[in-house]
């Protein structure tokens, strides 16, 4: 069965380049904030002409339509102005994660092929030693003013080849325009990992992104001649903060502002003087603000519409936040394959809907089917994985035909997710076919992780499994069968990790065991650890429950 908000229809269809956007913006509002910080404010008229000045400088440093770009960069006003220089190019943005070690940054590039790479200066020091590693010729360092620190100087650093992100706008804003730009055409390779764990790129068009900041904007009745403000603290490296944080500012003709961190006072501080009206955020933000002692004193009032993914949001949470702004807190949700968002709650309907992702977007199709065979509709009230279509379907996975197959059939996008729809229509995530686990709105995969614990010289096996987590969504615990003879302590575990893995994939639990339970033909039993835990939760929870109960 299928529930769709509305058919596609030409308001959804975008086929032209994404920059248009950002055109469109500055004709009708060129006065107004595009991009606000504590010591910067860049208009319309004037992003779209650094814009412009960037991808004229792009040119002259010999790259052009297609070229593959990577922007390892914080969210600060350079990176928003370097996504809209690169779309203007008809060049492909690569997204890369800031917090990635040297194995996820040179599998990543190597995958892409991309030639050339903006970088923060204070991240070049990650880069530097891999270049002989990588196909990268152009090198671009960024030295933001709001993140003034300079390089490490415990070794040296070599710049050389490097150029300069100033040296960038010395060319003016004549640039070869691109020979054609349709919604075909490929603007982002966003990579993310499957469900075996190896990472994929995600390709993303223009009419991908321009469909979803499209639908975003009527699901939500945004109107451009309705001034709103963007609070980005979402990482513009991750899809969802790029396309909620800064595409879609662009897209209603909004103001930016972009956090170069998440620090809880800091983003309070921001709130309560520069009155943002929109916040797109995740669970664990939600309650790390609403943890402060000093709440109280900072005005949060002037945020009008809260956005939530990636994790289910906690009714406590939701119920706390929205006394405290009055803002319509709305879930929803999506996925990279997806340019991210397929649904949302409706304005008017938050709360109505418990642990609801709400409803598909315009031009969105959604329906449950079988998990075996993946053919077969069910009805209201019955678990299957979802699946959906749309204009923002990605066009499929880079240099990988069989995933790209398996995970688009006839046009439908299959999920890997368990979920069901109720007889509004109104759809809920139950369960996840693969074994991804949700740390702080950033995904991790188990198998990357047991990867590297079983390169540990001490570690006989090990195995990871997602625990619910109410800070964070959801944590990794790690199993651990030490070598005979061998003692490990979970602080060394820890450290090793800290040396291979992001820091949000590092597991938060250790348990050390004799021997890790397997089927019969010997595969390990990751969901039998789970329900373990589990199990252990619910008595516990038991047992606090009598312990209240008066005698």
């Amino acid at each position: 069965m299928s529930k769709t908000k509305q058919s596609s229809s030409d308001p959804y269809l975008f086929d032209t380049s994404l920059a248009t956007l950002l055109d469109q913006a500055a004709k009708e509002h060129p006065t107004r904030a595009a991009i606000l910080t504590h010591t910067t404010r860049i208009s319309y008229a004037e992003l779209k002409e650094r814009a412009e000045q960037l991808a004229a400088g792009l040119a002259h440093f010999g790259l052009g339509q297609g070229s593959r770009i990577v922007l390892m960069l914080p969210n600060m006003p350079e990176t928003i102005i370097a996504f809209w220089g690169i779309a203007k190019l008809g060049g492909v943005i690569q997204m890369m994660n800031p917090l990635y070690r040297e194995k996820e940054i040179v599998q990543n590039i190597t995958d892409s092929q991309a030639t050339a790479i903006i970088v923060q200066e204070q991240l070049w020091p990650k880069i530097e030693p891999l270049r002989k590693d990588l196909p990268l010729t152009t090198f671009f360092l960024v030295k933001s003013s709001e993140s003034p620190e300079k390089l490490p100087q415990e070794h040296d650093v070599d710049t050389s080849g490097c150029r300069c992100w100033d040296e960038l706008f010395a060319f003016g804003t004549s640039f070869p325009e691109p020979v054609s730009i349709t919604g075909d055409t490929t603007l982002l390779l966003q990579y993310t990992g499957g469900t075996t764990g190896t990472s994929k790129g995600v390709i993303l068009t223009h009419g991908n992104m321009g469909a979803n900041a499209k639908q975003i904007q009527h699901f939500f009745h945004l109107n451009p001649d309705t001034p709103e403000i963007f609070l980005s603290i979402l990482p513009f490296f991750h899809v969802y903060g790029l396309s909620l944080g800064l595409v879609q500012p662009v897209c209603i003709h909004a103001t930016t502002i972009p956090l170069i961190r998440f620090d809880p006072r800091e983003t309070l501080q921001t709130i309560s003087e520069c009155k943002p009206t929109i916040f797109p955020s995740a669970p664990a933000m939600y309650i790390s603000l609403l943890q402060q002692k000093d709440l109280p004193k900072y005005d949060l009032k002037s945020i009008r519409i809260c956005m939530s993914g990636s994790a289910p949001l906690a009714q406590e949470i939701f119920t706390r936040f929205q006394h405290i702004t009055g803002a319509s807190i709305v879930e929803g949700y999506g996925l990279t394959e997806a340019s991210p968002v397929t649904h949302f709650i409706p304005l008017g309907a938050e709360g109505t809907k418990q642990r609801s992702i709400g409803i598909p977007l315009p031009a969105t199709d959604a329906r449950i089917v079988d998990m075996e065979a993946g053919a077969i509709p069910l009805e209201p009230g019955k678990k299957g994985e979802l699946v959906v279509r749309g204009p923002q379907v990605m066009k499929g996975y880079l240099n990988n035909p069989d995933e790209t197959a398996s995970a688009v059939r006839n046009d439908w996008l299959y999920t890997g997710d368990i979920a069901m729809m109720d007889e509004d229509g109104y759809f809920y995530i139950v369960d996840r076919k693969k074994d991804m686990v949700i740390v702080g709105g950033y995904n991790v995969f188990p198998r990357e992780v047991d990867e590297v614990l079983a390169s540990h010289p001490k570690i006989l096996e090990a195995v990871s499994v997602g625990l619910d987590d109410p800070l964070r969504g959801e944590i990794l615990k790690a199993y651990i069968v030490p070598k005979a003879g061998e003692h490990l302590t979970k602080s060394e575990i820890v450290a090793f990790c800290r040396t291979k893995l992001a820091s949000y994939k590092v597991p938060r639990q250790i348990e050390f065991r004799d021997a890790l339970p397997r089927t019969i033909v010997g595969k390990i039993l990751r969901r039998h650890l789970r329900d373990e835990e589990m199990a252990k939760q619910k008595e516990k929870n038991a047992a606090k429950e009598g312990a209240l109960q008066p005698s």
